[in-house]
């Protein structure tokens, strides 16, 4: 055994550990994305499925044996049907690897940017303003940006509260924030497909829900009837949450704009995504 093990890391090359290393990163993030997913739980069903088919080969339980292998084979086609928006996420997170940030923030305008979100939000709160604000992160939203009506301003708190000021055309929608830049406003976002939320969440909360669904975007909901701040991301909803911790998630955000990785093909891209807005 001892001489197998030093035959095969003496016949080990560079290349041989790269591949490795490959593909046990690629796993890592696999995993690490579908952690809080519905296909986490769908994994370790699959995991436990195999090991019920090779233990039934093993001891000969044919019948077994050929009951599982048929679940295996139509139950790998009924997955990509039922998770297909999960599957979609996962490409669209894939793609928008090279597109993580519009701009290049640095901490002085991060906390600026925070500031005047958290004083919208402050404002909405006390005076039970409704507000639904999308941060735009890996996965880019076009089609939901499309749906409303182009705002392309820099983020500020007067621009953001004259957004959702009662009565005002646009206060119905979702605002779309990209990097420093509120990208538009009165955005249609598609509600959650849940059935297990509470009976107390409106229309807006469920479209905050819906768009973290079939992205990677981290919706704030201010609700109109209680002034309550929420936060919804991968498809899961934080309510009631108090002005510290909503402006540590608000900061998150731009902070990883501002600490993004700068890669050659970043400013290429950025420009590509500023001719489409304009």
């Amino acid at each position: 055994m001892i001489d197998y093990l030093t035959t095969m890391i003496s016949q080990l090359r560079w290349v041989d550990i790269l591949d490795i290393g490959i593909i046990a990163f690629a796993i890592y993030k696999i995993l690490k994305y579908i952690q809080e997913t519905r296909a986490f739980q769908l994994l370790l069903g699959l995991i436990v499925l195999l090991v019920a088919t090779v233990l039934s080969d093993v001891l000969k339980l044919y019948t077994v044996n050929w009951l599982l292998e048929g679940i295996l084979k139509v139950g790998l086609i009924a997955l990509i049907v039922v998770f297909q928006p999960e599957i979609r996420r996962f490409l669209q997170y894939l793609g928008g690897f090279w597109l993580r940030s519009t701009s290049y923030l640095n901490l002085e305008e991060s906390d600026t940017l925070t500031n005047d979100v958290m004083a919208a939000l402050k404002y909405f709160s006390r005076n039970k303003v409704g507000a639904l604000i999308v941060f735009e992160r890996n996965t880019v939203l076009g089609d939901i940006v499309e749906s409303g009506i182009p705002i392309n301003a820099d983020i500020s708190k007067e621009l953001i509260m004259n957004i959702f000021y009662s009565g005002a055309p646009l206060h119905d929608g979702a605002v779309i924030i990209r990097g420093e830049k509120v990208i538009a406003a009165g955005c249609v976002l598609p509600l959650t497909s849940s059935t297990n939320l509470s009976s107390e969440l409106g229309t807006r909360h469920r479209a905050g829900i819906g768009v973290t669904e079939i992205s990677d975007a981290i919706a704030v909901i201010v609700s109109e009837e209680t002034g309550a701040m929420s936060v919804a991301t991968n498809g899961k909803i934080s309510r009631f949450m108090d002005n510290n911790s909503m402006q540590k998630i608000i900061k998150s955000v731009f902070m990883n704009e501002a600490e993004s990785e700068r890669t050659f093909f970043k400013p290429f891209f950025n420009r590509l995504r500023g001719k489409s807005n304009e």
